[in-house]
């Protein structure tokens, strides 16, 4: 599949919609940039901006305000809409959107189901709303960026602190985008071999990079913006390699590693000590009760007249 054939929609024109959409243009890993928002108003703003961008910089990507019908017709889509909250948690921050998020979801996945594409979700708690909108759109190629993102501030983070070059980190984090996040120490090579990794730094490192961001600038977007860039290189069949995202994994979605050939992901875990092992299985527990939780709260129905 080239560039010369692909459409990818985004769902949301808040500051990571934006971010995706900016990044889109400038890879230029499709041909069509299909944005739908809460209103039709604010998807034509982000497109005719991201116009603009395309004009300035030359991109073959052209972006254009579209209705979710018209997301159908995408190779993939990637959801970033995230409902109205204030969020007031001082831990598991990401699971404090889970019930102004899930009924956005919610309403999203009956207006896309069946839909034959590559799903990417961005909105959190990443992992639950992975798993909802493949329940209940009955899409089988939905995928959260979570553990991606996770995982690439824990190869930054270990650079820094070991003073290596990034490119000679090679390690995963996987299991749940937040407070049950498990840190794969055990199997992390620097330059192929193993090192000793000084968790607590990278665990506190892990836990307040995020706040640090979103107090300074309000929002994190290029870091996801990024992630997704780099899933769908993967998921298009663009390039072949490996990346951590939320996928089924025993009885719920989790987020493991995945290695992409030709665009078909095959689930490719690391060998786990039994500290790491106990953490996954916490993880999961974890999320499957959350789920639970998720799918008690009743389905808010979009306004009239209104795309999401």
């Amino acid at each position: 599949m080239t560039a010369r054939d692909v459409a990818v929609g985004i769902v949301g024109t808040g500051a990571v919609g934006q971010a995706v959409g900016g990044a889109l243009v400038t890879a230029g890993l499709c041909t069509r940039l299909l944005i739908t928002g809460r209103t039709p108003e604010q998807a034509t703003a982000l497109a005719d901006d991201l116009s603009d961008m395309q004009g300035a910089y030359r991109s073959t990507v052209r972006p254009s305000a579209a209705t979710v019908a018209d997301l159908r017709n995408c190779a993939a889509v990637v959801v970033t809409v995230r409902g109205s909250f204030f969020n007031g948690r001082a831990t598991d921050v990401r699971m404090g959107g889970v019930h102004a998020n899930t009924p956005v979801v919610r309403a999203l996945a009956a207006q896309l189901t069946g839909y034959p594409g590559t799903v990417l979700m961005v909105t959190n708690p990443v992992d639950l709303m992975t798993r909802l909108f493949a329940d209940e759109s009955g899409c089988t190629r939905v995928f959260g960026i979570g553990s991606s993102l996770d995982t690439a501030r824990y190869r930054l983070t270990l650079a820094n602190l070991l003073d290596v070059p990034l490119r000679a980190v090679r390690g995963h984090v996987i299991g749940e985008h937040g407070d049950a996040a498990v840190v794969c120490a055990s199997s992390t090579t620097v330059n192929g071999h193993r090192v000793p990794v000084p968790l607590q730094q990278v665990r506190d490192e892990l836990a307040t990079r995020p706040g640090r961001i979103t107090s300074g600038i309000g929002r994190t977007k290029y870091g996801p913006a990024a992630a997704v860039l780099f899933a769908l290189r993967l998921a298009l069949g663009i390039e072949d390699g490996f990346v951590e995202l939320s996928a089924p994994y025993g009885d719920g979605f989790l987020g493991i590693p995945l290695r992409f050939t030709g665009g078909r992901p095959l689930p490719c875990m690391p060998p786990l000590d039994n500290s790491e092992a106990r953490q996954l299985e916490a993880a999961r527990i974890k999320l499957r009760h959350a789920y639970q939780v998720v799918r008690g709260i009743p389905t808010q129905p979009l306004p009239a007249g209104r795309n999401l």
